[in-house]
């Protein structure tokens, strides 16, 4: 089978929608890491943040990639779930899917658009006044102390906390299932190795989005106090 082919079939699709769930997988982990410090050291926090927003290799060449994983992957997910549906000539109905498979399977397209929509308003929070900051008003570079209380700023909002809150539950659900899948998809299938894979996804799944809950509210109430 030709790369051409393989990536026009379900099958390649799948197996390259897996490679970018790693990538984003890998992102979400470090993304996590670097925003749990603002939980212990502003000032750690704000050399993380200056380092990611403003180093050439993270700037011109992670960025880029990053941004076109995120598209390719919530695109690649909603083309696979037409396909599905396609192959799917009798009622899904008629199946009785909550007998035969999880909320969670039956409804990723769902939980992936929140999510989309979730990082949208993560980057008009964060990325994008970032780039204003650099490009069309410049702040001194020998002084960036700013990321922390933009944090706490940002995290000031409640209505804006439970949507982060929501987000990441959504996250969690489907990490539960895509983390897995995503092994599965690339034929990673071994009696040894598949319950490790199986037991370290759902750590992975439940750990990261609480995490991400806990800084947002740990932020919040914090800035109730100032």
């Amino acid at each position: 089978m030709s790369k051409e082919t393989l990536f026009k079939s379900s099958i390649g699709r799948k197996f390259a929608m897996a490679l970018s769930a790693f990538f984003l997988l890998i992102f979400l982990l470090m993304h996590f890491l670097a925003n749990f410090v603002s939980v212990f050291s502003a000032d750690a926090y704000n050399e993380i943040s200056y380092f990611m927003g403003y180093n050439p290799l993270i700037q011109y060449l992670m960025q880029p990639i990053l941004t076109f994983a995120i598209i390719y992957h919530f695109v690649m997910g909603i083309l696979l779930e037409i396909q599905n549906k396609k192959a799917r000539p009798v009622n899904y109905a008629y199946n009785k899917p909550s007998a035969n498979s999880t909320w969670m399977s039956r409804n990723m397209v769902i939980s992936g658009l929140v999510i989309l929509a979730f990082i949208v308003l993560h980057s008009f929070d964060f990325w994008f006044p970032e780039l204003n900051y650099k490009y069309f008003a410049p702040v001194d570079p020998a002084d960036p102390t700013r990321f922390h209380t933009e944090l706490q700023h940002n995290f000031s909002n409640p209505w804006r906390v439970i949507f982060y809150v929501v987000a990441f539950f959504l996250l969690m659900l489907h990490l539960l299932h895509g983390f897995q899948s995503a092994f599965q998809s690339v034929g990673a299938n071994h009696k040894k190795y598949t319950p490790f894979i199986k037991s370290f996804g759902k750590i992975f799944a439940i750990v990261i989005p609480l995490g991400f809950m806990f800084i947002a509210i740990f932020h919040y109430i914090n800035s109730l106090s100032l």
